[in-house]
């Protein structure tokens, strides 16, 4: 969800002011990945390299992921949406916004329709550096043969191992990276970049990257069988 900071600026605003715009975009994207039945949805909203960035501005973005929390996750009960969340829950993130986090996945546990899942104090190597460690950890104790470990065993481990590899990255405001986002899950992705910014990105951008996805040919490294 890229490009809040730059939306303000051209509006003469505070970049502050572009996260909180980026909240319309989030939940109209939400509703119209329900619309159409998406079962899984997974939104990038604080990185690990976030902590760089000017303390006032990582202040407001932790308030403003709390208080967004409070605000909308009966409503995403109410909906079916089961709430996860991703990356590092300790460190430097605000016990009481932790507290949040850990009550909004109890509440929401039990619903199916759709899994909105935060990326939320995540990196990608981040992610995969904790489950070598906890792989590691397992040798260590007896308890796994290290000539048995193999792609399945990293997967188990990440933080998320239920979670289906993306079948579609999109990433908006004009950056063509994945900015350590879901790096290993990514492997075979398809991936769409649009120059919309994030606080103007609405549900007919979401069903626009899917008809893209839709008209894409996926190999996973095989050739086209003749006539395919």
């Amino acid at each position: 969800m890229d490009g809040n900071g730059r939306w303000a600026q051209r509006r003469g605003l505070k970049r502050t002011d572009g996260h909180a715009a980026g909240e319309e975009a989030l939940f109209d994207t939400v509703e119209g990945a329900l619309e159409i039945g998406l079962p899984w949805l997974t939104v990038y909203a604080f990185s690990t390299e976030n902590w760089r960035r000017p303390l006032d501005e990582v202040r407001f973005l932790m308030r403003f992921n709390e208080s967004l929390l409070l605000r909308r996750r009966d409503d995403l009960d109410a909906r079916g949406v089961r709430v996860r969340f991703i990356g590092r829950r300790g460190g430097r993130v605000p016990n009481r916004v932790a507290r949040h986090i850990a009550d909004t996945e109890a509440l929401t546990a039990r619903n199916r329709r759709m899994t909105l899942t935060f990326a939320f104090n995540y990196g990608g190597r981040a992610e995969i550096v904790d489950a070598v460690r906890a792989v590691a950890t397992q040798v260590q104790a007896g308890r796994l043969d290290p000539a048995r470990i193999d792609e399945r065993t990293i997967a188990r481990h990440l933080y998320a191992p239920d979670m289906p590899e993306p079948d579609l990255v999109v990433r908006t405001s004009g950056e063509y990276r994945i900015s350590n986002y879901l790096l290993w899950e990514v492997a075979y992705s398809e991936l769409v970049f649009t120059d919309v910014l994030w606080p103007d990105f609405r549900r007919a951008d979401l069903f626009a990257a899917i008809r893209e996805f839709q008209g894409r040919r996926r190999r996973f490294g095989a050739v086209d069988e003749p006539g395919a």
